[in-house]
């Protein structure tokens, strides 16, 4: 079951309001000390494992050993686009079901390559296992926006179908039906889901520059051209497409921030003025406290006040303090904070998949305190509380250690990682036998009494799955039909690669 939120409006209560009358330098969390860790985390160990994930939620023919390392999964989605005689195959599924959701694909693709970008000396040895998890989707993607003149695909499989089943992807290419294909088009527009996508494809290209040039620019290429379908037809595709993408993924935060989100991407790999007299043409001020795959101004702010700090480039400014204004919301002693925290210290934002929100918060936390580190600077949340970079960087360390086992469960929420982790996650692959032990096909309802509804673990080992989380409590049950905390999500998992680079070295 896909993984939405209410709205992406600033909604959280402040927890930790108070006024500081003198001034003082946040350089640790406060929360640092409410659990130890036992040990100190395996960055590198987590890191492997959080992109060794995406081998899991695969959709396509998939690729010979090693190049495949999770061996369980099979071949699946290999119709795929065959209802509207196009070629969709490929890409990921977004979650623990079987539907591939272009929206958060675009959103995690776009937060790999942000990683593979900002980190890719820290990930090592990684680097090129990220760079092959975004080329899954980015191809994808080019198929999706090539296949049809004047049509964006954004999606493949019917939602409330594929949640009224429990079966393996592999499973579903028995049948004879082909999966339902959702596309958007000038009368029926989607600027966001275009916006995001041009996002994924304007950062991948960035990331292949060196390594694959002419693949970088088709990539940036055909994220010129989506981006301007995204600006001429404004709309937002909750609307042309309705039940196939909501309650799931419904674009409640509007296409401002898409349409600003794949600007400052595009500037970011053209350094055309156009994508600059966008940006500014769209006025999107609005202020946040969040981050995920459907609010991405915190993102785009942080992005474009890189301008600024690294550049030095004064026409960024208000970015800069746009920026600052969000870093404001998030630390917990700032007189203008809006963030709740638990008391074993996690990031509270909302209780459907709460991690979601936590990894890429914290990946704008590492990010923004680089950014810092390199222009030498400090800021003030309501001209009371100094931050440094080392303010950002202990409490996104903390939100890392937390879901790394730095807990009060003493549990890694990161599947595989560590001596105690979940075990029966919402994720149909994980949860049945695999096709290698049982090759038969499941029909549609067949799974859910033996496998979902069974108290044992899952049968199949998601490797690197980050999981929806705790509650506001700090209490995890391991239940896999309580999906609001045990369903693992790409977009979790891809916002945490880059944190993981950070502290790995």
């Amino acid at each position: 079951m896909a993984i939405f939120r209410p709205n992406g409006a600033n909604n959280s209560v402040s927890l930790f309001f108070f006024l500081i009358s003198c001034s003082v330098i946040l350089d640790s969390c406060r929360f640092c000390k409410v659990v130890e860790a036992g040990n100190t985390p395996n960055y590198r160990d987590a890191l492997a494992k959080s992109i060794l994930f995406f081998q899991g939620q695969r959709s396509g023919r998939l690729p010979p050993s090693p190049a495949q390392q999770i061996t369980w999964r099979g071949n699946s989605g290999l119709f795929d686009g065959q209802q509207a005689h196009v070629d969709l195959t490929g890409g990921y599924y977004d979650a623990g079901d079987n539907v591939k959701f272009n929206f958060p694909m675009a959103f995690t693709t776009t937060m790999l390559s942000w990683g593979a970008m900002e980190y890719a000396r820290r990930l090592g040895p990684q680097l090129p296992e990220t760079r092959a998890a975004v080329r899954w989707a980015t191809t994808t993607f080019l198929k999706c926006a090539g296949a049809t003149p004047g049509k964006l695909y954004v999606g493949v499989g019917d939602p409330n179908a594929d949640h009224r089943c429990w079966i393996r992807p592999e499973d579903m290419d028995t049948g004879n039906t082909a999966r339902a294909v959702y596309s958007v088009s000038p009368s029926n527009p989607g600027s966001d889901v275009a916006g995001e996508t041009a996002a994924a494809l304007a950062a991948a290209s960035i990331v292949f520059r060196k390594v694959d040039p002419k693949y970088s620019r088709l990539l940036l290429k055909t994220a010129r051209s989506v981006m301007e379908f995204a600006l001429k037809y404004r709309g937002s595709y909750s609307d042309s497409l309705g039940y196939a993408v909501c309650p799931f993924y419904c674009s409640y935060s509007g296409y401002k921030d898409e349409l600003l989100w794949g600007a400052a991407w595009l500037f970011r790999a053209t350094n055309e003025v156009y994508y600059v007299n966008v940006i500014r043409s769209l006025g999107a001020n609005d202020g946040t406290d969040i981050f995920s795959w459907d609010n991405k101004y915190a993102g785009a702010r942080v992005l474009l006040a890189r301008r600024s700090l690294v550049d030095k480039n004064k026409a960024f400014e208000d970015f800069r303090q746009r920026a600052e204004e969000f870093m404001c919301r998030i630390l917990p002693d700032s007189p203008s904070s809006t963030t709740q925290y638990t008391a074993g210290g996690l990031m509270w934002k909302l209780s459907q998949s709460n991690l979601q929100y936590v990894t890429s918060i914290t990946f704008l936390l590492t990010t923004y305190s680089k950014y810092m580190a390199s222009a030498n600077n400090s800021f003030y949340c309501g001209n009371q509380v100094r931050v440094t970079q080392s303010t950002l960087r202990s409490l996104a360390k903390r939100q890392v250690d937390y879901i790394l086992g730095a807990n009060p469960m003493k549990m890694s929420y990161m599947v595989g990682y560590g001596a105690n982790y979940p075990q029966r996650i919402h994720h149909r692959g994980s949860s049945l036998p695999s096709i290698r032990v049982r090759p038969q096909p499941f029909e549609c309802e067949a799974g859910f009494q033996p496998f979902y509804y069974t108290p044992n673990p899952n049968p199949n080992i998601l490797t690197g799955a980050v999981v929806g989380g705790p509650n506001q409590n700090d209490f995890y049950s391991d239940d896999r039909t309580d999906y609001s905390h045990s369903e693992p999500a790409t977009y979790v998992n891809a916002a945490i690669v880059g944190p993981l680079a950070y502290f790995a070295t």
